[in-house]
């Protein structure tokens, strides 16, 4: 019986894995050092990995192992370069999160404009029931509806991010990250005219050499002081520290984060913001609705169902 191993199971959050474990001996861990990973890995013809790195040295050391399922859609975790030395497939998810981080960065964007955070707060601490008035002017709200949303890179999320962006009454325009020109019903800009021209910008590209760091300093100040940036692509794209420095100058308004150039992160400029409110963060968590990962489990049963009847 084929083994297959899961090295960091806790990153389906206890869904239903009994599609897998039906097609062999299943071996799950919660999570995976990387000095146990030839270890643990030894004997499997299957391995499944979320962000668990599968290097190419622990490749040559793991004869048996003829699959790789990374369950995600970016595949950086894994040495493809080795892997196709080695004859070991690869596959990837594809097209799972797509709604999951489409409706995240729409409620970012939304919880931006209404200062939804602060508000909450403003409840849970007393401060309401305190008040001898009805309303609370703090921070003053706006919609969205008309104003202008500009997306980086027009994967499967980002055309989805600018379905809901136009239902919602923006007008929209993107910058193409690799460079591809395609007949597309919204207009494409640079990414400078991008950014000088959008009150809301949404990442949606992966992370590579075009794209590392493609968010800087001189980027940022190009800006409206009240726009807002949304990142739930991946970390590296935006320069987090220049990022802070962007929101304690001024230079924008607000922004949404839910990737991080380390995660977890433990230490950054981002902790230190004078405005908390100004900064909208969560623990990458955008794609992992309880539906979206059934629906990658689901690409990672199919991907190794296809790999058995080869």
């Amino acid at each position: 019986m084929r083994k297959i191993v899961f090295l960091d199971e806790y990153s389906i959050a206890g869904r239903d894995m009994s599609k897998i474990a039906a097609m062999g001996e299943y071996v799950a861990y919660d999570n995976t050092p990387k000095e146990e990973v030839v270890e643990r890995l030894r004997g499997a013809e299957i391995a499944i990995s979320n962000k668990v790195m599968i290097s190419g040295e622990a490749m040559r050391q793991l004869p048996d192992l003829k699959l790789i399922c990374v369950a995600a859609t970016g595949m950086n975790n894994v040495d493809l370069v080795t892997a196709k030395e080695l004859g070991i497939e690869v596959k990837n998810a594809v097209g799972y999160s797509t709604t999951s981080v489409a409706e995240t960065t729409l409620a970012s964007a939304l919880a931006l404009a209404r200062h939804i955070a602060y508000f909450n707060e403003y409840f849970h601490d007393g401060r309401y029931a305190a008040a001898d008035r009805a309303f609370c002017f703090d921070r003053m709200t706006y919609e969205i509806r008309g104003k202008r949303w500009g997306i980086i890179g027009l994967g499967n999320i980002g055309r989805e991010v600018a379905r809901l962006a136009k239902a919602f009454g923006c007008e929209v325009a993107y910058y193409s990250t690799s460079g591809v020109r395609r007949e597309e019903e919204i207009p494409s800009m640079e990414l400078d005219e991008l950014l000088k021209w959008s009150d809301i910008v949404s990442v949606h590209s992966p992370l590579n050499e075009r794209t590392r760091g493609l968010v800087g300093r001189q980027q940022l100040q190009m800006m409206k002081p009240s726009a807002v940036i949304i990142n739930v692509a991946r970390g590296g794209i935006i320069d987090e520290a220049a990022l802070a420095e962007a929101l304690d100058s001024g230079w924008l308004s607000a922004a949404a984060l839910d990737v991080f150039s380390v995660e977890p992160l433990k230490e950054s400029p981002l902790f230190h913001i004078r405005d908390k409110y100004r900064l909208l963060a969560s623990p990458h968590n955008a794609w992992a609705a309880a539906e979206a990962i059934d629906r990658l489990l689901e690409c990672v049963a199919e991907n190794i169902r296809e790999y058995i009847a080869k």
